[in-house]
């Protein structure tokens, strides 16, 4: 009789895991929405390569649940990281920005989409006018549900853009992240004229407009 309840047990639990996977893989946003309520008020963190890492830390700042994001180098092999190395080496670091959010105001999801839009997600060799492979876009997931949402939202995406060109963006699994000089946090900030001039004469906002409209 025990060893017939037991696996009655066993039967149950397998069924209710099997369940709990399936429900996963299809819908990757809600298990993310029920990992944030379970940590109600604490910060998360995501981190999104785009270019030269003011223009990516701006755009993120001004959306709403966003805390602060913090510019730095990753995806690469070495150990350390610093703008020179990274620009005039081949570390295999890209620029990027560690974006820290309320996952009860964003979901990762939403800055998913939002990145997509602020990029050239067709540039296999940097963006706008940077060039190098330090400059090129991808986004880091942290865990397997970040990327189920991140395979969701290419292929979305691959059926759905409104460009012809082929979306080349890396999605790679998180490496360390090292944070960038402290001139370079913050530098819309710290020298908006001198940020506003880049910005303009690299191109970004009219090649971002040309690709997903105003």
């Amino acid at each position: 009789m025990k060893t017939r309840f037991s696996i009655l047990a066993i039967a149950a639990a397998l069924s209710l895991f099997y369940i709990g996977y399936t429900y996963a893989q299809s819908n990757p946003e809600a298990v993310l929405a029920n990992s944030d309520n379970k940590t109600l008020n604490k910060h998360k963190t995501a981190i999104f390569a785009g270019g030269c890492f003011w223009c990516i830390e701006k755009d993120f700042e001004k959306l709403a649940g966003v805390i602060e994001a913090k510019s730095g180098y990753t995806g690469g092999s070495a150990e350390t990281a610093d703008y020179k190395t990274v620009s005039y080496t081949e570390t295999g670091h890209y620029e990027a920005v560690e974006v820290k959010y309320d996952p009860t105001k964003v979901s990762y999801s939403e800055l998913v989409e939002y990145f997509w839009k602020h990029i050239d997600p067709t540039d296999s060799d940097g963006q706008f006018c940077d060039r190098g492979s330090s400059y090129r876009s991808a986004i880091f997931y942290a865990n397997d549900q970040e990327r189920l949402v991140l395979e969701k939202s290419l292929a979305a995406l691959n059926d759905n853009k409104p460009f012809e060109g082929s979306i080349v963006t890396a999605i790679s699994k998180a490496k360390s992240f090292y944070d960038a000089e402290d001139y370079h946090q913050d530098y819309y900030k710290k020298n908006p004229i001198r940020y506003r001039v880049y910005r303009t004469g690299c191109g970004r906002d009219r090649r971002v407009a040309q690709l997903w409209g105003d």
